[in-house]
């Protein structure tokens, strides 16, 4: 199932009619106009602090990372489809994951603008695997694993697929890629000036590093903090940010869920979360209100 979050913009207006924007009594009212304007504006911005995306990333060409996504994501689920692993249309599990990928799409372009272009792909995989991921590019699985054996709420099934797309979103595998590439190959700065090289042909040739790939503790919080967001203004709880992880150290006791082998648990995340939620609270809130 393929989602596609179209946002149109207005188009301009002229308006012979339109006052003189120099006088005073003007200047005042678009003063004032502004102001509101920037009020207003506020509830759109991002209200978890995760500071700029790495530079670095741009070593990588993004559309040619969001490829070699597809045709991963494509192989994996045509082996899926193989072994009868693969939900149909139909499954009620997979019904209520593109429920709330619906919701959370919405809110993913702030994030990063490209997503507005991205073809969004939820499936569900048969597998006793506690796992989850999305892919560059929004390609998404999730396994029955994740769903039957930690039971999860539609609220933590939300922040782990907000805490997902995050990674797409701010682009951890480009950057991880972009730094591992560049170290291995000693590339020099003017090299990089002059062209990609063996970083292009890297990304392109990425094979199953995309589904093992493991994210820094950096990485890992930022999108905790992002997924968090995204989830409460798609209208999930944030307290179930809190809850996801305290089940997923829980689950780390009965052995190490494919999860947490590319997702670390710990109770400082779990100490972060908290932290945050009070910033979230109001956006859940708006989204209640429709």
């Amino acid at each position: 199932m393929c989602f596609i979050c179209d946002l149109k913009t207005p188009s301009a207006h002229t308006d012979p009619d339109a006052p003189d924007l120099k006088t005073p009594r003007w200047q005042a009212r678009r003063a004032f106009m502004l102001a509101a304007g920037a009020t207003a504006a506020g509830s759109a911005l991002a209200q978890v602090d995760v500071g700029s995306s790495s530079g670095l990333r741009k070593l990588v060409p993004a559309e040619t990372l969001e490829t070699s996504a597809r045709q991963q994501y494509t192989q994996v689920l045509a082996e899926a489809r193989a072994k009868g692993a693969l939900a149909p249309d139909g499954h009620p599990q997979l019904q209520r994951l593109q429920t709330i990928a619906q919701k959370l799409i919405p809110h993913t372009a702030q994030w990063n603008p490209r997503s507005r272009d991205w073809k969004w792909q939820i499936n569900l995989i048969g597998s006793k695997q506690i796992n989850a991921w999305c892919m560059p590019g929004g390609k998404i699985a999730f396994y029955t694993g994740i769903l039957d054996q930690l039971k999860l709420s539609d609220d933590e099934v939300a922040m782990i697929m907000g805490h997902e797309m995050a990674h797409a979103l701010r682009e951890h595998a480009r950057e991880r890629l972009a730094k591992s590439q560049a170290t291995s190959i000693g590339l020099s700065i003017a090299s990089q000036l002059l062209g990609l090289g063996s970083l292009g042909d890297a990304a392109a040739s990425l094979g199953t590093q995309l589904l093992t790939l493991k994210y820094s503790r950096d990485d890992e919080t930022e999108s905790d903090l992002v997924g968090l967001e995204i989830a409460a203004r798609g209208g999930y709880k944030p307290e179930a940010s809190v809850s996801l992880w305290q089940k997923m150290q829980a689950a780390s006791g009965n052995g190490s869920p494919s999860f947490l082998s590319t997702h670390p648990s710990g109770a400082n995340r779990i100490q972060e979360l908290q932290a945050n939620l009070p910033k979230v609270q109001h956006l859940y809130e708006q989204a209640l209100k429709g």
